[in-house]
């Protein structure tokens, strides 16, 4: 097993203070306190090699409980086991084996080269020099790293750093990764070269993929399972499929025309509610006891457009469990 996690648990005490000067100045000398609990007896298993897309709206716990995994934080109780060991021993053993990259923080040192900041990753995981250069190589020819590796890290554009990043953090070939958000502010051609670098990777290394991602191209791209997070709480543990079928609101039906006449304008977006997109495309999410009027609707009024019928986008599914994970949690489930 890779990843082992058991009732997981991490409480914060946090000072509460009341309005006026007052109760500043009280606050001083006795200082009250709440707890939040960011993560409630949280399990799941993860195999080797497996691709899981850990998700959740804001505040859901999801990197708490990375960092409780990567050994950054100790949780309050539970028990994590990543390859066998304990996260919070911060074993050299275990520090080998995992990577966390944060796609809004850096381990790249600033004023110096990329190259510097592998070069000391390679003495810090004591790689030896001929099996470093080979995977240098092979991280450079997979991220594209040749023409910048050599200027200082302050010079480099954001997709660029995010990069390096990823090379820096993998230079020691670690097996389990845990990715939080780590196409974040990249323009769409790097994010697309990101997502196909982690694919690549897990597929040559057997690595474990652990991520977490507000971007539904990330999730669609990279996890082959889905555990849902709300509240510190796992709602959901499925494959993408499960997912979509559990909480999908209905079929997507696109239909593409030619030239549209006004009427046939009026049926799409005032009668259907269809939303106009690109190249004379529209598109809605219907719900499964309508699909079959619309079909016929669009059929009958529209005989050569080409329609066709698949899943809804991922964030209207993703919403949608979200919008289920709140009630529940709101009627105490």
């Amino acid at each position: 097993m890779s990843v082992q996690v058991r009732d997981l648990t991490k409480v914060y005490q946090v000072p509460v203070k009341q309005p006026g000067l007052l109760s500043t100045l009280r606050s001083v000398f006795h200082r009250e306190y709440r707890e939040v609990r960011a993560v409630d007896r949280v399990s799941f298993n993860v195999e080797p090699g497996e691709r899981v897309g850990f998700l959740g709206p804001n505040g859901a716990g999801k990197t708490t409980t990375l960092k409780m995994l990567s050994g950054l934080l100790h949780p309050t109780s539970g028990e994590v086991r990543i390859e066998g060991r304990r996260p919070q021993d911060r074993s050299v053993d275990f520090l080998k084996s995992i990577t966390l990259v944060m796609g809004q923080k850096q381990q790249l040192i600033w004023d110096l080269p990329a190259s510097d900041s592998f070069e000391l990753n390679r003495a810090l995981f004591d790689i030896p020099r001929q099996v470093y250069r080979e995977r240098l190589d092979e991280l450079t020819a997979l991220l594209g790293l040749d023409e910048f590796t050599d200027q200082p890290v302050r010079n480099l554009s954001l997709g660029q750093r995010m990069r390096c990043e990823l090379a820096a953090a993998l230079l020691h070939r670690p097996g389990t990764l845990f990715l939080d958000e780590p196409t974040i502010g990249l323009d769409v051609e790097v994010q697309a070269q990101v997502r196909q670098f982690i694919d690549a990777y897990n597929r040559n290394t057997g690595a474990t993929v652990l991520l977490t991602s507000h971007d539904m191209e990330d999730v669609a791209h990279i996890a082959e399972r889905i555990l849902l997070i709300d509240h510190g709480v796992v709602r959901f543990d499925g494959s993408l499929g499960e997912l979509q079928r559990r909480f999908g609101p209905g079929r997507l039906l696109t239909v593409k025309v030619g030239r549209t006449t006004e009427a046939q304008e009026h049926l799409l977006t005032g009668v259907l509610g269809m939303s106009a997109g690109a190249a004379a495309s529209w598109s809605k999410t219907v719900a499964p006891d309508e699909v079959n009027a619309v079909l016929t609707r669009l059929l009958q009024d529209l005989p050569s457009a080409e329609v066709s019928v698949g899943e809804p986008p991922l964030r209207e599914v993703l919403t949608r469990a979200f919008g289920e994970a709140r009630e529940r949690r709101e009627e105490g489930a």
